[in-house]
């Protein structure tokens, strides 16, 4: 296996809680969380992991400036932009929506860190504002780093593919199922390719945030298996092994309904955990939908891994929604 620059600076290995009130009250399987929403940086999250192996790529190609892109409360956006304050370099962050009066949540964090936003009104639009944000600081011999989308790439993808062997040593007896929630993917890709490289029994069951089950089985292998072929491994991934349900994100991207509620009072009022309303959220919806549709077994551990983002219940446009 070919070994892949790494900058470390995310508080591993993140711990494992059981969930008993939850797993009781749900009268369903053994539930555990993996708290990747102690990653440490800048509140934590899963795109700690990727941002390891994104900034050290961005480091070898020369690197000074960081440009991504995402939703106005973006918590990719908020973790790339608290990296490059970390290791003194620049940062652009294309977003989409109307800036605000006051920023909150993962924006007001964007500011903190010095990042410069430029303003999208209309999603379709932003690839092309992304794509000419990138070639102007080209041109002006800024030295930049395009960062994906989520994170997502092949070597984005590397951080949950190495987070499923550390799940591994942290876990002798794996549970039966890893539940969390995809959307761009590389988080998806990295515990694919992960389960197949560190022969992992567990199932991986993706909840969909945003993408239909089609998409997610035609796009998450193409990261996994590029993530394969930075390693050097004969592993790939195909659209098989990509399991995943896309029923509880009918209601479109960030829109908060009765299901992303109910999660988030179940976690807070059983175990005192937060979740957020865009990822976490609609991901344990999921989760508890499928336990009270008898997807999993009593007798079954499954482990939801949680991937960060509360800052976003501070975002004003779900403040007054979450109670």
């Amino acid at each position: 296996m070919n070994t892949i620059p790494r900058n470390r600076f995310a508080h591993l290995p993140t711990p494992i809680e059981e969930l008993p009130r939850l797993s009781a009250a749900l009268n369903g399987p053994r539930l555990l969380i993996k708290r990747d929403d102690q990653t440490g940086l800048a509140f934590g999250g899963n795109k700690t992991r990727k941002l390891e192996f994104l900034t050290a790529e961005a480091q070898e190609q020369g690197a000074k400036l960081l440009i991504s892109a995402g939703a106005a409360q973006s918590n990719h956006c908020r973790q790339t932009a608290a990296i490059a304050a970390r290791l003194g370099m620049e940062c652009i962050l294309v977003l989409t929506g109307q800036r605000p009066e006051q920023p909150s949540g993962n924006l007001l964090l964007d500011h903190l860190f010095n990042a410069d936003v430029i303003w999208v009104e209309d999603r379709k639009d932003r690839d092309a504002v992304l794509k000419k944000t990138f070639e102007t600081a080209q041109k002006n011999k800024c030295c930049p780093y395009l960062v994906p989308y989520g994170g997502s790439s092949g070597t984005g993808a590397m951080g949950y593919t190495f987070a499923i062997q550390e799940l591994m040593e942290q876990m002798p007896q794996m549970p039966d199922w890893i539940v969390f929630g995809t959307s761009s993917g590389g988080t998806h890709a990295g515990m694919a390719l992960g389960s197949k490289i560190f022969n992992s029994p567990t199932k991986v069951f993706g909840v969909s945030i945003d993408e239909s089950v089609a998409e997610l089985k035609k796009n998450v292998p193409v990261i996994a298996n590029l993530g394969a072929e930075k390693l050097g491994v004969s592993a790939r991934v195909s659209a098989d092994d990509i399991l995943a349900s896309d029923d509880y994100c009918k209601a479109g991207y960030g829109v908060f309904g009765p299901g992303e509620r109910e999660a988030i009072e179940l976690f807070a009022r059983y175990e005192g955990l937060l979740l957020d309303p865009v990822y976490t959220g609609r991901a344990a919806a999921g989760l508890i939908g499928l336990i009270r549709q008898g997807m999993f077994r009593k007798g079954e551990s499954v482990l939801f891994w949680h991937t960060g983002g509360q800052v976003t219940l501070f975002a004003d446009i779900y403040q007054s929604q979450i109670l």
